[in-house]
C-alpha cells in the first residue's frame, strides 16, 4: 500500500465519558484505517476511550499554575505541535462558544485544511457569539460537519452556510463486549450517559418512571454514568419516594452487558444531536423510548417498529410508552426484533466511506 502522506489532528476537549469523546475515539480508529497519519489531540488530560493514532495531552504538557495561564500555554504547545509534526488537515470536535478563544484558535490553524464537526441542536454549544462572526468563520471551513439532518438544517438556516453536511455518528459494532457470564439485576430499564439536568433532563425521566408504576410490576429504573448533577438527580429521587427502585451505578465504557438485558433504554433530552446511546441500545437489540427532541431521535427511532417516539416535555405521555412497552408483549416483540437491523446504516465501514469521501 501506497504511504498515505496526509496528517489529521482531531481536535477534542477529552477522550472522557460523552457522546462527542465517543465519536472521537471512533473516528481516529476509521481514519486510521485509511491509512492516514491520525494525531489526537485533547485539551484537558482525560482518556476513557480507545484511540487510533497518537495522543497528544496539551493538558499533561501544559503546566502553568493559573487558569489564564494554562490556557495560553496550551495555546502555544497547540501551535507548536502542529507545525513540528507537519499536520496539514484539521478535524475540530471542540465546543466553540468563546469569541475570543476561536479567532486565537484559528489564527493557530492557520491555512491548514479545516472541517468543524458539530454535535449538538444547542447552537450556542459550537458557534461563537455574534452570530456574523460565526459565518464569518465556518464559511471559510472545508466542511461544517453536521451530525444530524436536523442540525444541518438548522446550521444552514441560522448562519447562511453553503458548505454543511450531514454525517452520522457511527458505531462499531465489532468493539461491543459482552461478558455472558455476568449477571445484573432480573428486571430493569436504562438510561446511561451524561449526568446533566440541563440537558438530559432527568427530572421529566424520573418523573415520568413514577407516573408509570412500572416499578410495582418489579422493574427498577438503572442509570448509569457521570456528571455534574448526580446531587439533583438523587434529590429528585428523593422527593418521589423512588429511593427502592432507582439504581445508580458509575460510568462505565462497556455497557453492554447492562443493555443488553435491559427491558428498554429511555431518553429524555431536552435536545441533542445523533444520540449513539440510542445507535448502542438499538445495535444490541434492545428497544428504545425517546423524546423527540431536537434533534436526532427521529432520525433512529421509527414509532412502533423499534422502540417508541414521544412527543417532548410530557411526562404523561412518557409514562404511558413505559407502560405500554412492557405490558404489550407483541409490541415489545416487534420492536426487539427489528432494533438491531434498523441501524445497520450505521456501521463504522458505511460512515468511514461517507468521511473519505469528503476528506479527498
Amino acid at each position: 500500500m501506497i504511504e498515505n502522506k496526509n496528517k489529521v489532528a482531531i481536535i477534542s476537549t477529552s477522550l472522557g465519558s460523552g457522546g462527542a469523546e465517543r465519536f472521537a475515539s471512533l473516528l481516529s480508529f476509521m481514519l486510521e484505517k485509511l491509512n492516514i497519519e491520525v494525531h489526537n489531540i485533547i485539551i484537558n488530560d482525560v482518556v476513557d476511550y480507545e484511540y487510533g493514532g497518537k495522543l497528544m495531552s496539551l493538558g499533561i504538557e501544559s503546566s502553568g499554575s493559573f487558569s489564564f495561564l494554562k490556557k495560553i500555554e496550551k495555546g502555544f504547545l497547540l501551535n507548536s505541535y502542529l507545525k513540528e509534526n507537519k499536520i496539514n488537515f484539521i478535524i475540530d470536535n471542540r465546543p466553540r462558544n468563546n469569541l475570543t478563544r476561536e479567532i486565537i484558535t484559528n489564527w493557530i490553524y492557520g491555512d491548514r485544511r479545516k472541517w468543524f464537526v458539530v454535535h449538538s441542536f444547542n447552537s450556542n454549544t459550537y458557534f461563537p457569539k455574534p452570530d456574523f462572526f460565526s459565518k464569518f468563520l465556518y464559511q471559510k471551513a472545508d466542511k461544517v460537519i453536521c451530525v444530524s439532518l436536523g442540525i444541518e438544517e438548522k446550521v444552514k438556516r441560522k448562519f447562511d452556510l453553503k458548505n454543511t453536511v450531514t454525517i452520522h455518528n457511527p458505531y462499531d459494532f465489532s468493539k461491543i463486549q459482552i461478558e455472558k457470564e455476568v449477571s445484573v439485576l432480573e428486571q430493569y430499564i436504562m438510561y446511561f450517559g451524561r449526568f446533566y439536568e440541563k440537558a438530559k433532563n432527568f427530572s421529566l425521566m424520573l418523573e415520568a418512571f413514577y407516573l408509570s408504576k412500572i416499578y410495582l410490576q418489579g422493574y427498577k429504573l438503572l442509570l448509569m454514568g457521570e456528571g455534574p448533577d448526580l446531587e439533583i438527580i438523587q434529590k429528585n429521587i428523593k422527593r418521589l419516594q423512588l429511593e427502592e427502585f432507582v439504581i445508580i451505578y458509575p460510568f462505565n465504557r462497556n455497557p453492554f452487558q447492562f443493555v443488553q438485558q435491559a427491558k428498554f433504554t429511555i431518553l429524555t433530552s431536552r435536545y441533542e444531536g445523533f444520540p449513539l446511546s440510542i445507535v448502542e441500545s438499538l445495535a444490541i437489540g434492545t428497544p428504545v423510548i425517546s423524546v423527540d427532541c431536537d434533534s436526532g431521535p427521529n432520525e433512529l427511532i421509527k414509532n412502533g417498529f423499534n422502540g417508541l417516539l414521544v412527543e417532548n416535555n410530557n411526562p404523561h405521555l412518557f409514562a404511558t410508552a413505559m407502560k405500554q412497552l412492557v405490558d404489550d408483549t407483541n409490541l415489545y416483540d416487534f420492536c426487539k426484533k427489528n432494533a438491531a437491523k434498523s441501524v445497520e446504516h450505521l456501521s463504522l465501514e458505511t460512515i468511514s466511506k461517507q468521511w473519505e469521501s469528503i476528506l479527498f
